[in-house]
């Protein structure tokens, strides 16, 4: 990135993005982000993953829910 002028304010995924879209046609100094190996996961191997995440979600806010009658009498 010498020279270019880039976010420094944690919006590293908009630089990033900006950066690897620079690139000309046939220039060597931009990279292309869909080269190269890459983890890929299976739909249903990704809801595998997360499901005790969205379960826990989902209790949390009704226990937020059930918390804000018990408090505010709603």
């Amino acid at each position: 990135m010498g020279g270019k002028r880039t976010e420094a304010c944690g919006r590293c995924s908009v630089s990033t993005v900006v950066d690897a879209s620079d690139a000309e046609d046939g220039d060597t100094g931009g990279r292309n982000p869909f080269d190269g190996s890459r983890i890929e996961l299976d739909e249903d191997e990704l809801r595998s993953v997360v499901r005790h995440e969205v379960f826990f979600s989902r209790l949390r806010r009704r226990l937020d829910e059930w918390a804000t009658r018990v408090t505010f009498g709603r």
